[in-house]
């Protein structure tokens, strides 16, 4: 096993994440959804708004097109949970060729909590220190004792293969992951959010850095509608047409309007005589007086055009 490479991002105690190599980004997916042209687009916000276009839709094979090649060090008992994702590529450190090395994982006192009574795979409460220290000497007095029977057994060339099974899987293993993105944003999905184990968290976490430099539309793409977006069932919307006022709806669609005007406007801008029947167009329905002097205060977003009139459209439905 290696020590921390110079270009790794340190996870846990003696562990790592490095970025060995990578195949495309946000133009891999964008040259992918649009092979049916046969040639690219000339300005980086139409790829911005194509992928963000894919993410919304879940259109996934484009960003399968690009891969991530990971060298990863872990404790087994992390590998044991990552390795649940089936989607990758793997070779790892192989205990039946190699020694294992002295390298186990002792957990940091500010991670030993108790078990939660809320979520049956996580901890949550304060240790008290007393029994910390018992937890870290408990660690250690395994992790010493069972390296001492497994080099016995080796000097006594008993097979490797078996003696490998006397060690606990706070054991340190390393190994090549390779997925691609889509799979990996899954990966990320479950493993960085808040009710995985810390221990993998901090992992994921450190490929999550990778793929933001890699491709950073897919990954604002992927923050803005699987992270942070919301997904309605039947019954949510069915609540919500029953629930929600009409002039609240009619208030929405107002505003839609008037930012489908600016964003149409900065996109191709037109004469000042144009904007109000652009404005109409939309859907609007403010006076001319009234959208003067709302278009003059400046504070009209501009957003991505397509968006808009799919928010639009949902907003029309709930009425």
């Amino acid at each position: 096993m290696s020590d921390l490479p110079n270009d790794a991002i340190k996870c846990l105690d003696k562990g790592f994440v490095r970025l060995v190599d990578s195949m495309g980004g946000d133009d891999a997916i964008v040259q992918s959804a649009r092979v049916s042209y046969g040639k690219g687009t000339s300005k980086l916000s139409q790829d911005r708004g194509l992928i963000r276009y894919l993410m919304r839709h879940r259109h996934t094979t484009p960003f399968e097109m690009v891969e991530f090649k990971f060298h990863c060090k872990m404790p087994i008992f992390v590998a044991r949970q990552w390795v649940r994702h089936r989607t990758a590529n793997i070779n790892e450190y192989s205990l039946r060729y190699s020694e294992a090395r002295d390298e186990f994982y002792f957990p940091d006192p500010n991670h030993i909590e108790f078990q939660s009574a809320v979520n049956k795979q996580g901890r949550m409460g304060e240790v008290d220190k007393k029994l910390k220290q018992k937890v870290q000497a408990y660690f250690k007095e395994i992790s010493d004792r069972s390296f001492e029977i497994y080099s016995e057994l080796n000097e006594a060339g008993v097979a490797r293969e078996l003696a490998r099974a006397i060690l606990p899987v706070n054991l340190y293993t390393e190994w090549y992951w390779k997925n691609d993105l889509h799979n990996l944003l899954h990966f990320i999905g479950l493993r960085s959010d808040g009710h995985a184990q810390y221990e993998i968290r901090v992992f994921s976490d450190a490929m999550a850095s990778y793929v933001k430099k890699v491709a950073p539309f897919a990954w604002e793409a992927y923050q803005d509608y699987v992270v942070k977006g919301m997904r309605f069932s039947k019954i949510e919307q069915s609540i919500l047409e029953q629930k929600l006022p009409k002039r609240v709806l009619s208030d929405i669609q107002e505003d839609i309007s008037y930012k489908l005007t600016a964003s149409l406007h900065s996109n191709k801008p037109r004469d000042e005589k144009d904007l109000y029947p652009l404005y109409k167009k939309q859907g609007g329905s403010d006076s001319i007086e009234d959208f003067n002097l709302k278009w003059a205060s400046g504070e009209i977003e501009v957003e991505n055009v397509r968006e808009l009139r799919e928010f639009k459209s949902k907003i029309e439905s709930l009425k």
